[in-house]
């Protein structure tokens, strides 16, 4: 069980669900609301509100009416969204019911669905507000994100921390963001450096997902939970429909949601008081779960504002890396200094700056971990000062030393000279007719990694289909 760790890898997961599970999800106008904000370009936004209060159904000649000429592959695109969401109908330009009747519920209000949560009457303690729970779920974030650097084993928990629950590991390792070798050692895998590279939105979705495809295998098992997938996802878009800072009640929940409250407690999507668990609190992960982008900065500039330094330090990162492989990075977070210590040799560490270098032995630790090469370009590239760039467009030359990442991408080579692979070696044949014959079946059915027709001998990787072929070819002669 893995996820692809990637920008738009929750597009694609709701694009894969059956129209069945959409019929579910869009029951609730928190969830429907949910997808038309996120999931949706302008264009097709603007066709759902058009369609929305329309009495008749759309013909395709009507859209033509609203859409420039110029724009018709902008108009294809929204309509196969819409309807690879269930939005429209399949063979029409009209909304499905669930979704049109949801969404006006939602934009109208009314109704007794309590899709967008039910808020608590009980009293509040003050020392819960805004910078508690940024404070809350930044240690609870932070400590899972550490978990997956420090299984370099290059780097420890911050803090003294033990790290996130133990459901948190597990999904961590069913998900491959880390790996346990032989010998009982973490590491973290290509999948895993992907996923520190990502926004905190979409890792958080990253997690919600894995979380989700675990419990569709322990249904496929039998040995499923108390929970239905397709109930927690729409519970997933109802918390990102709250609002942050206040209190929810927790009566007004089902008795598989409440099941699922501490599990999102580990993830530090919400905050429930030890002295009243009969309300929560939704965290800034939470409520941004469905933000656009330029949103998103809010989590971090939020998380910011409970430390000493502002957003731009304390997040930020930018590197100067020169000819001779020195990089310099200014950076303040703690783990994003964890981030750069998994593929580059640090040397010394000041006060919003550490400095070391790009070495062979670092490269090839970090390629050894799973980390391509490819990867790490990729985080100098987005990580650059913005001094290399303007001197880079200054000199017509790109942003990163050419030679620099050409020798990390040979240093990966370096690693990948010999591969080794067990089978079998067919050999000493009585003539080439009989040689020709067993390569060529091999060759057929896929078997065959290698062979050399001019000195009669090939390598195979199974054998048994091999064996039965020559003992037929022995009794036809």
């Amino acid at each position: 069980m893995s996820v692809s760790v990637s920008e738009n890898f929750l597009s694609q997961y709701l694009e894969h669900l059956p129209g069945t599970t959409f019929r579910k999800l869009y029951q609730q106008p928190s969830t429907t609301l949910a997808i038309f904000r996120r999931m949706l370009p302008h264009i097709a936004k603007n066709l759902v509100m058009a369609l929305l209060y329309s009495p008749t159904p759309w013909t395709l000649s009507d859209l033509d009416l609203w859409i420039k000429p110029s724009a018709t592959r902008e108009k294809d695109q929204a309509i196969a969204i819409l309807r690879s969401l269930h939005i429209i109908q399949p063979q029409s330009v009209t909304l499905t019911v669930n979704f049109r009747n949801s969404l006006r519920l939602a934009l109208e209000g009314g109704g007794d669905h309590n899709s967008f949560g039910v808020l608590s009457t009980h009293p509040i303690s003050p020392e819960i507000d805004h910078a508690f729970l940024d404070k809350y779920a930044r240690k609870k974030w932070d400590d899972i994100l550490h978990y997956v650097v420090s299984a370099t084993g290059l780097t420890g928990m911050s803090g003294g921390s033990n790290g996130p629950n133990k459901s948190v590991k597990e999904l961590l390792l069913a998900g491959r963001l880390v790996d346990r070798s032989a010998g009982g050692d973490l590491k973290i895998t290509h999948i895993g450096f992907s996923f520190l590279l990502q926004e905190p939105n979409a890792q958080v979705w990253a997690l919600l997902l894995l979380w989700l495809q675990a419990v569709d295998v322990a249904h496929a098992n039998g040995t499923a939970p108390d929970m239905d997938s397709v109930d927690m996802l729409s519970f997933f878009f109802m918390l990102a429909s709250l609002e942050f800072g206040r209190a929810y009640s927790t009566d007004s929940l089902t008795e598989s949601r409440r099941n699922m409250l501490p599990f999102l407690i580990d993830f530090g999507l919400i905050y429930i008081p030890s002295n009243d668990k009969s309300q929560f609190f939704p965290t800034r992960l939470a409520t941004t779960l469905t933000s656009n982008e330029s949103a998103l900065r809010s989590i971090s500039a939020g998380f910011s504002a409970v430390g000493n330094t502002t957003s731009d330090e304390q997040d930020k990162c930018t590197i100067i890396l020169e000819t001779n492989f020195r990089m310099y990075a200014y950076v303040y977070s703690p783990l994003q200094i964890a981030v750069l210590a998994l593929f580059a040799d640090l040397k010394y560490r000041f006060k919003g700056l550490v400095s070391g270098h790009l070495t062979r032995k670092s490269i090839k630790q970090a390629v050894s971990h799973g980390i391509t090469s490819d990867q790490i370009v990729s985080y100098l590239s987005s990580h650059a000062h913005e001094q290399m760039y303007q001197n880079a467009a200054a000199n017509n030359k790109p942003v990163l030393p050419p030679v620099v990442i050409d020798q990390i991408r040979l240093w990966q080579l370096d690693t990948e000279r010999i591969s080794t692979r067990d089978g079998y070696l067919f050999k000493e044949f009585d003539e080439y007719k009989e040689y020709k014959a067993v390569a060529d079946f091999a060759d057929n059915i896929g078997v065959c990694a290698w062979r050399n027709d001019k000195k009669g001998i090939f390598f195979a990787t199974k054998i048994e289909q091999i064996k039965d072929f020559m003992k037929s070819q022995k009794k036809a002669n």
